[in-house]
């Protein structure tokens, strides 16, 4: 048995969470995957995998041996990349974990310039919104947001978030622009669900010293971001999204913010997260390096109004299980 490739085998199919899965990233037969992870399985005389119809989960025996495994490809992987890359121009696939609404709203149209330099680095870019999401195991770097908690991983802060309160046009013109935060209570809110399951309905904004929190109401809840932009552009309420995810609808105009002299102190950062191994690949480096550009271009873009003021802070109700964010505690949460 090839030691090296079954341990190649074995983390690739933990990773993908099945073997078919693996094989077409190390573009090899789904067979091959299965008889070398099985050779290894015999030799260490423990199951790795519970194998189900929905594909592979790791055993106990399982996920200890693939801590132990997986630093010591990602060394070999650094050390063969390192000697490449002093004698070739960068190159390889990066995978990237990322929130679809940053990969879609702040990466994506950078991207081009990004291959125009590097032409040989492909980019897989896996749907990410956690450290523990499913694809983030493949993932050599992650764009999240939130206040990420993973000590063993090195966090990069790119860009503080602000939280925008915006309707269309049709709404303002039909409802009336609010002159104040608690003006909203009287407004159709269109809210949004966390992973966690929490309606985030109470929208705490600063001004000035001056901090008001309003348990906002509505007839719309999602989980998915972009049936909520889009009710807000069809112009059934108000929403609050994060500005660097609406710049295309504020600039044509489908979106229209207001109050935005009052600051949400729970605008989420987004962060870069990567193993400190990982580094060193130059493919990794080089991302990096891209991401921090990119977002210092998005800060820049920013209209004086716009700018980022308050330091964000963790709200009470984050990464926990709520009905909605204004049933914690008032006093937690002022």
């Amino acid at each position: 048995m090839d030691k090296l490739r079954a341990l190649q085998y074995f983390v690739t199919s933990a990773q993908e969470r099945s073997f078919s899965g693996a094989a077409r990233q190390l573009e090899v037969s789904v067979p091959a995957v299965a008889r070398l992870v099985g050779a290894l399985e015999r030799s260490l005389g423990v199951s790795l995998f519970e194998r189900t119809v929905q594909g592979l989960s790791l055993t106990a025996d399982g996920s200890r041996y693939l801590e132990s495994c997986q630093p010591i490809l990602e060394q070999l992987a650094t050390a063969d990349e390192a000697l490449r890359g002093a004698a070739a121009r960068p190159r390889g696939t990066l995978v990237l974990g990322a929130s679809p609404i940053i990969s879609q709203h702040c990466i994506l149209p950078a991207l081009p310039v990004f291959h125009s330099r590097y032409p040989d680095i492909h980019i897989d870019v896996r749907n990410v919104d956690h450290p523990t999401s499913p694809d983030a195991g493949a993932a050599e770097i992650m764009v999240l947001y939130g206040w990420q908690q993973q000590p063993a991983m090195v966090h990069r802060h790119l860009i503080n978030t602000r939280s925008l309160i915006c309707a269309s046009p049709e709404y303002w013109a039909a409802s009336g622009i609010p002159k104040t935060m608690t003006d909203l209570k009287q407004h159709d809110c269109l809210l949004f669900r966390d992973q966690e399951g929490t309606v985030i309905d109470f929208w705490d904004h600063e001004r000035d010293g001056q901090r008001i929190a309003v348990a906002v109401n509505g007839w719309l809840v999602s989980s998915h971001r972009d049936v909520i932009l889009d009710a807000a552009i069809a112009g059934m309420g108000v929403a609050r999204f994060t500005d660097v995810s609406i710049r295309e609808p504020l600039r044509t105009g489908k979106l229209v913010p207001v109050l935005v002299d009052w600051e949400s102190k729970h605008a989420p950062p987004i962060s870069v997260l990567y193993r400190s191994s990982q580094r060193r690949l130059p493919r990794v480096r080089l991302f990096i390096d891209f991401l921090i550009e990119t977002f210092a271009q998005l800060e820049q873009e920013r209209t004086p109004e716009m700018t980022v003021r308050l330091e964000a802070e963790r709200p009470p109700w984050y990464r926990r299980r709520h009905d909605r964010a204004s049933a914690t505690p008032l006093e937690k949460n002022r």
